[in-house]
């Protein structure tokens, strides 16, 4: 059965964002080209590596000598975009993902897949006209600029979570906090 593929080509929107309180968030990558919007939950570790993997791409890019492509270092302030979620309707949870650079396009390519867990009765499938599941993905590619700004916004998102406790390092929850300074146990 074919795999139905929620690609982006150049999107109008490609952000991180979240829904819930600092401690009890849910992650979304989120990607809209005109009124079509995809939004996928994926886990605040696959966002942090997400970002750290795309600056690490793009920051290979800037050292490769005879490189023809245009690489921001920082974030173009055009491409900002600090707007929450739009309307969240979630496509699938996120299992693997891949990253990788095309040079015929200059695109960063994002591919995220659904986690397969039949045990749970989600495989990761969506169900077409005749009831059947149909597998899907979701592909984005996107330029370099907009890569940038993706994942600059990804790391202050991830970063927005709850402060830390400056005793313990564990976070600190809205009700409160008790621990044990790390020099007070045995």
């Amino acid at each position: 059965m074919p795999t139905r593929v929620h690609e982006f080509v150049w999107p109008d929107r490609v952000v991180i964002g979240t829904v819930g309180v600092p401690g009890a968030r849910t992650f979304y990558l989120q990607v809209r080209a005109g009124s079509q919007i995809v939004s996928i939950a994926l886990e605040k570790q696959q966002s942090s590596l997400l970002a750290e993997k795309i600056d690490e791409i793009l920051d290979q890019l800037i050292t490769v000598e005879g490189n023809r492509f245009s690489v921001p270092t920082g974030t173009p302030i055009e491409l900002v975009d600090n707007d929450p979620l739009e309307a969240v309707q979630e496509q699938f949870r996120t299992g693997a993902m891949s990253l990788g650079w095309d040079p015929t396009t200059a695109h960063v390519v994002i591919e995220a897949y659904p986690i397969t867990d039949v045990d749970a009765g989600d495989n990761g499938e969506s169900v077409d006209q005749d009831g059947d599941e149909v597998p899907e993905m979701l592909l984005v590619r996107m330029p370099v600029g907009a890569a940038r700004a993706f994942a600059k916004r990804t790391r202050e998102v991830v970063d927005a979570g709850r402060p830390l406790c400056p005793l313990c390092g564990y976070p600190v929850d809205a009700g409160g906090h008790i621990c044990t300074p790390p020099e007070a146990t045995p």
